[in-house]
């Protein structure tokens, strides 16, 4: 059986390739309004690849808002990412503020094409004394600062417990949906391979139509050559029955001057005659003989042609069979693929 390319190249796969965007936005935008929690998706080298859901302004202004702030941010997160990454399971963890956040592996087979971060949640009483010394080293107003800290309080506090299994959740999902992208992926390697052979088929059953064209014209050549050979036969036939004749003129001939030759006195005379007829008989047995050779010959070039054209045929033949050997090695080829596709399929 053809061999078929099943496997998928991870180390050049990436999310966006088994996965559309716009998908990964809808499910990520229900789950951030839906728990109230910010998610972002980012591809495996730490890039945003969906736009931000619910991200709050404590967050993102307050904090992000400022350079040592964002460096932090962006320092929690890698480390949470790691954290991911090195587990293959979400990481839920707290920030430099003190914030809840969660970064989720999006892993196919033990290979991970992404993640899934978010959070920017309560999931204890806000330590006040702790927004106001951030505030401090980010430079920013401490109480604008901490009221924004207590908005988050008043409207994202969560058990951790909770977090965790919606966290889960998400990552089930996440897998869920990849793993139906790397089975698109696979489908398509799976239709590709049998369009290939379908190609395949199609162009070997226009060379066979060909061939077989080809066949017809040599076979009508050697019926006509089969026809000449029967022609030139009845030929031989006819001769071979004047010469049955003149052997029988001869024989008689013979027996009458055998006759003459035991009569005396006009013995000579009649032996004279028929002996005159015996030999023009003679010359039209030679004559009769050289046509026959002719004939022969011609014989002998018409068969010599009908054999080279039935070899050509016997030729075509064995073409035509290698032919339908390869086309139907070609479509158990399919039908086997075609029933791994519908397996794929469900």
């Amino acid at each position: 059986m053809a061999s078929i390319n099943m496997n998928i190249d991870y180390d050049n796969l990436k999310l966006t390739d088994i996965i559309s965007v716009d998908f990964l936005q809808k499910v990520q935008d229900a789950f951030g309004k839906s728990l109230n929690f910010a998610v972002i998706t980012n591809d495996i080298d730490g890039n945003p690849i969906t736009r931000p859901t619910n991200f709050c302004d404590f967050c993102m202004k307050m904090t992000r808002g400022t350079e040592k702030g964002a460096q932090r941010c962006k320092e929690c997160g890698r480390n949470g990412g790691s954290q991911a990454s090195r587990t293959g399971r979400p990481a839920v963890y707290e920030c430099h503020t003190g914030m809840t956040d969660f970064a989720t592996p999006i892993m196919i087979d033990g290979h991970q094409l992404g993640t899934i971060v978010g959070g920017q949640v309560l999931t204890k009483p806000l330590d006040e004394e702790n927004i106001r010394r951030v505030a401090r080293e980010l430079k920013v107003n401490e109480d604008d600062y901490l009221e924004s800290a207590r908005d988050v309080e008043r409207n994202r506090s969560v058990d951790r417990e909770s977090l965790a299994a919606a966290v889960d959740m998400m990552a089930q999902v996440a897998e869920a949906v990849s793993r139906i992208g790397i089975y698109k992926q696979r489908l398509a390697n799976v239709a590709a391979f049998i369009n290939e052979k379908l190609t395949n088929v199609s162009a070997t059953m226009q060379e066979l139509n060909a061939t077989a064209n080809d066949v017809s014209a040599n076979q009508e050549a050697l019926n006509k050559g089969i026809q000449e050979v029967n022609e030139i036969s009845s030929k031989i036939n006819e001769f071979t029955s004047l010469i049955k004749d003149i052997a029988k003129q001869t024989r008689l001939l013979g027996l009458n001057a055998s006759i003459e030759a035991a009569r005396a006195g006009t013995a000579g005379a009649g032996f004279s005659v028929v002996a005159e007829e015996i030999g023009k008989l003679a010359g039209s047995s030679s004559d009769t003989v050289d046509k026959i050779q002719e004939i022969t010959a011609q014989i002998t070039i018409a068969v010599n042609e009908t054999v080279r054209k039935a070899n050509n045929t016997a030729s075509m033949v064995d073409e035509q069979t290698a032919a339908i050997e390869k086309s139907t090695q070609d479509l158990v080829d399919l039908s086997m693929y075609s029933t791994e596709l519908v397996s794929l399929t469900k």
